[in-house]
């Protein structure tokens, strides 16, 4: 199980996790029932190994933290709740607004904060990152987000929504 005290030593010579400073609530979360067992896989976190992979999550309590590896701030902050009749479902969260931030800079203007981006980048770094699910819908989605998003999308290069926002993920 990854904890913040684990990533707070990791990330101490860049400033350790840092919270996040501005946020709003989530409109929207993913309508998506984790079953019992994706739950238990959540709660164990996911801790990037390489510059490449861009995002540490842990779990304290129903709530889930999903903080940049390289910067340490805190992007998303979600709670999961019990579905009756079995599984969890993300009942409310957080994402960060402070300008800082690598992921809030490169889009551009006031769309800076889509609904749909967070919506899709959320569910992506869950299920892609620390469940290391293929999530090919959710990857295109992402791309394709991004590109109505900028201001120039021809001029975006296949892969640069996953690179720099999504990263990788070790086996």
């Amino acid at each position: 199980r990854i904890t913040r005290a684990e990533l707070e030593l990791d990330s101490v010579e860049r400033g350790g996790l840092r919270r996040m400073r501005w946020s709003r609530r989530l409109r929207e979360v993913p309508s998506r029932i984790w079953s019992d067992d994706e739950w238990r896989r959540l709660q164990l976190g996911y801790r990037a190994g390489a510059m490449e992979e861009k995002w540490n999550v842990f779990a304290e309590g129903q709530t889930v933290f999903c903080h940049r590896s390289w910067t340490g701030l805190g992007y998303f902050e979600v709670t999961f709740a019990l579905v009756e009749g079995g599984g969890w479902r993300i009942s409310s969260g957080k994402v960060a607004r402070d300008r800082s931030d690598l992921l809030t800079r490169l889009l551009p203007g006031r769309r800076r904060h889509s609904d749909a981006f967070n919506l899709v980048l959320l569910e992506l770094v869950l299920s892609g990152i620390v469940l290391g699910e293929p999530a090919a819908e959710l990857r295109a989605k992402l791309n394709e987000l991004v590109r109505k998003q900028s201001p120039a999308p021809d001029d975006i290069p296949d892969g640069f929504a996953e690179h720099v926002f999504r990263g990788q993920r070790s086996e």
